[in-house]
């Protein structure tokens, strides 16, 4: 089995729980429960990410989901290039946490620029252990 779904978001704060609501029912529908709570919990660090620091005036983020027999991908399309960078927080920061949790719950994650404009930050689940694929 291999399928893809994608939705755009307006850059609301609004959005980060739509696309959160997105990627769960999509999960669902695909009956792959095992690591759904890891990839909500990236969708919603790639999306805020998306909003805070990379959606250009006037543009919003995409969301994509590809799945086959072995992975879950998560792609948060945005409109600048500026590649984000996993640091570590102190206990006295407020944000800064997002991508350090994006690289413990996922297998893999990185960051690709997009044609004609802006970047990719994607982050990789094994699909393994899920109810079906």
């Amino acid at each position: 089995m291999s399928d893809t779904i994608q939705r755009f978001f307006d850059a609301r704060p609004e959005s980060i729980g739509r696309a959160r609501a997105f990627t769960a029912d999509a999960l669902a529908e695909w009956g792959l429960t095992g690591r759904a709570e890891d990839v909500r919990l990236c969708v919603s660090e790639l999306a805020t990410n998306a909003l805070v620091h990379g959606t250009a005036p006037g543009h919003g983020f995409l969301v994509k989901l590809d799945v086959d027999e072995e992975v879950v991908r998560l792609e948060v399309h945005d409109s600048r290039r500026q590649h984000p960078e996993a640091r570590q927080a102190t206990d006295t920061d407020l944000s800064g946490r997002g991508l350090t949790l994006v690289a413990a719950l996922s297998d893999d994650w990185g960051v690709q620029n997009r044609t004609p404009f802006g970047k990719i930050v994607w982050s990789c689940f094994k699909a393994t252990g899920e109810t079906t694929v």
